[in-house]
């Protein structure tokens, strides 16, 4: 088996990134990125409040922390339903119509938690996760229209920063609302924004959605299509398999850090809520250049490998951490983890777009956020329990350490298949 490293020449090597951020205005991509960013920002900042409010809320419902996986893991089977029954809805009404009744339902499912009890919090993410798994493919849809074939990563990666921006929202803001508010009145606070900004996306609405198709049939028998587009496509496959592994890794980072962090590390609530936020703050970064290296100098899968590489690099660093650890060193660590487990999914999606079949973005993007989000099920829980029987958080980083070095190695030496670019 070759590794295939080969490195792509620079197109008009002369432009910077600021001209190509004036050349993707004129094509009228900057309104949709935007609005696809926004959407992408505050339904993260909702799911990403769970973690933060966990160790609070926990005394006060009567169970452990740790039993926020299981949250975050109930989030995730039901966006695992929505990313696949997504398509037909999208064709009938729009994708930007799409994304607001995400916002206004993910807004309401966390609002939900301020019950306080174990079956509402159950209720809490399951319709939180409603809005959540749909938004992914919308926004897809959306760019797969507006963005230029040679800036697909940067274009996607650019949307996808909305991810870690919401987190590092969510890690700055809550724990406040939390001390100053208590955490029911911070759920609340939260949702409500995010409710309320569905309403400002109206103006916009109508020049997004103009190829929406009013008459077109919504099947739920439909949700086995994406399926099968992708496993009867081996690198759409291939692609989504990885994801399974990457989003694990991903959000066993985000659920655990905060409360590995204080109760391990003997860090306070509002400092470990902002290491939280330095990790996000990376994956914006990383998103951007890692979307950027994959348009202008190697291959998307090689650097997916590349990354898984350095996700599991920032996992064992971060399975070292003892009390003794300096604060500087720990958020070096972090930041390295977080570029690499948070900024790998801008390359991800733009990868799923060009290898989807020509009309069939949305499908594609859904069949395979289905093994991310599996992943996303399984990790947390899986983290969870292993923390929980051997009472170290250090062991669950370092196993999925492992899983995501061997992603790495198979998508390097497996070479690569030439994509060609999807047709909206």
């Amino acid at each position: 088996m070759r590794v295939d490293i080969t490195v792509r020449t620079m197109d008009q090597s002369e432009l910077t990134v600021m001209k190509e951020m004036v050349s993707m205005d004129k094509k009228g991509v900057v309104i949709p990125v935007t609005a696809t960013l926004v959407v992408q920002a505050l339904v993260s900042m909702v799911a990403f409040s769970a973690p933060i409010f966990a160790p609070t809320a926990a005394g006060d419902i009567g169970i452990s922390a740790t039993s926020v996986g299981i949250y975050i893991g109930l989030i995730y089977i039901t966006s695992m339903l929505s990313s696949l029954l997504s398509d037909d809805f999208i064709g009938r009404y729009g994708a930007l119509r799409v994304s607001q009744v995400c916002l206004l339902v993910c807004g309401i499912g966390l609002a939900l938690a301020a019950v306080g009890s174990v079956p509402v919090l159950i209720l809490s993410a399951l319709v939180l996760g409603l809005g959540y798994g749909a938004v992914t493919p919308a926004s897809s849809h959306i760019l797969s229209r507006h963005a230029p074939a040679n800036l697909m990563s940067f274009v996607f990666s650019i949307k996808q920063t909305g991810v870690p921006l919401g987190g590092a929202v969510a890690g700055a803001i809550v724990p406040a609302l939390v001390l100053f508010a208590g955490w029911k009145y911070a759920v609340v606070i939260v949702g409500a924004i995010c409710g309320l900004s569905a309403i400002m996306g109206q103006p916009i609405r109508r020049g997004i959605d103009c190829d929406r198709q009013p008459a077109r049939r919504i099947s739920f028998q439909g949700v086995a299509g994406p399926l099968r587009l992708v496993v009867t496509h081996r690198p759409l496959l291939r692609l989504a398999i990885i994801s399974f592994f990457y989003g694990g890794m991903q959000l066993c980072l985000i659920t655990y850090l905060v409360i590995y962090l204080t109760k391990n590390i003997g860090m306070a609530l509002i400092a470990a809520g902002l290491t939280l936020s330095a990790a996000q703050i990376a994956g914006i970064v990383g998103r951007i250049i890692w979307g950027i290296i994959a348009d202008r100098f190697l291959r998307p899968p090689l650097v997916l490998g590349l990354i898984g590489i350095m996700m599991s690099l920032g996992a064992v660093a971060t399975a070292s951490f003892t009390p003794d650890w300096s604060y500087p060193a720990i958020w070096i660590a972090v930041i390295v983890f977080g570029a690499s487990a948070i900024g790998w999914n801008g390359v991800y999606l733009a990868e799923a777009a060009r290898l989807a079949p020509g009309g069939q973005v949305s499908a594609a993007t859904g069949g395979c956020l289905f093994f991310t989000f599996l992943g996303v099920v399984a990790g947390p829980p899986v983290f969870a329990g292993v923390a929980a029987y051997t009472d170290s958080y250090s062991l669950g980083y370092l196993l999925f350490a492992g899983f995501t070095f061997v992603c790495a190695l198979v998508v390097i030496f497996s070479g690569h298949q030439k994509a060609t670019p999807s047709t909206p």
